[in-house]
């Protein structure tokens, strides 16, 4: 039996990236998944988003576990949406939830929407994310445990004057603003949050064209300004890092650790 046995994990953005190795490995372990992702574009994102093969993909990957999984596409932005998935998929599964793993996310950087999109994914689809969530973990009476996709931009002034890029960075920092109220709202109930803090990391929305010129850019400008590098010499982080993370954070080997802004970063955050 794995530590997550008979436990419950409602993930979003889990089509690819992050959030597909968030889900398996938590399968693995023997939770059983609620997974969630738009499978659609926005149109303020310059590099493809998650399909509807993506997801059934991740299906796949966590049938292969023996773990069962719900999976739907919903909007994080549309708190409806979000709320109508997670109750099938708790129905589904059990009547339970233990384990919420706020992870979608985008990064437009550009565009005329760009600040409003990425505010309304990367933000208000964490409150969305957590509001539809806490109310039946409190319900079900298990406790469990919430973590909260930020960034290092989170912790750190990183990005460019550009609209996407600063909502971006107002975003991940005002992640950790909710996980701390969260963390102390939630106590009482025995759920603990937790917000994680990754360098970059190779997913669809680091390896793309875009994505890469932007960063380039970034690069070229901090030649006279700040050392962009992570301490230790890796350029980017593989899913399973934080993956691993992210199991530890839910599981009972961290059973006291809650309102963490936890870097996962090479020591990125520690250079600055």
């Amino acid at each position: 039996m794995g530590s997550l046995s008979g436990k419950v994990a409602f993930i979003t953005g889990a089509a690819r990236g992050q959030g597909r190795a968030h889900a398996v490995k938590l399968a693995a372990e023997g939770a059983d998944i609620i997974a969630v992702d738009l499978c659609d574009q926005i149109a303020s994102v310059p590099y493809p988003l998650a399909t509807p093969d993506d997801l059934a993909a991740t299906v796949k990957l966590v049938e292969e576990t023996g773990a069962r999984i719900y999976a739907a596409a919903a909007d994080v932005r549309e708190r409806d949406s979000l709320k109508t998935a997670l109750r099938a998929g708790t129905e589904a599964l059990g009547d339970r939830l233990d384990i919420v793993v706020a992870n979608a996310g985008i990064a437009p950087m550009a565009g005329a929407d760009a600040w409003q999109d990425v505010i309304d994914v990367n933000l208000t689809g964490v409150y969305n994310t957590v509001d539809v969530a806490m109310k039946p973990m409190v319900k079900f009476g298990n406790g469990g445990s919430i973590v909260l996709t930020s960034s290092v931009a989170g912790l750190v002034g990183l990005g460019s004057p550009i609209a996407g890029s600063v909502g971006y960075a107002a975003a991940k920092h005002g992640i950790v603003g909710l996980m701390r109220v969260y963390a102390n709202v939630l106590a009482q109930f025995s759920i603990r949050v937790n917000s994680i803090h990754p360098a970059g990391v190779d997913t669809p929305m680091i390896d793309n064209d875009f994505t890469r010129s932007w960063l380039a850019g970034l690069a070229q400008e901090s030649q006279n300004g700040p050392d962009m590098s992570n301490a230790l010499p890796v350029q980017t982080l593989d899913v399973e890092d934080i993956a691993n993370a992210v199991l530890w954070l839910v599981s009972d080997a961290a059973r006291y650790v809650t309102g963490v802004t936890l870097p996962l970063d090479a020591g990125y955050v520690n250079k600055r």
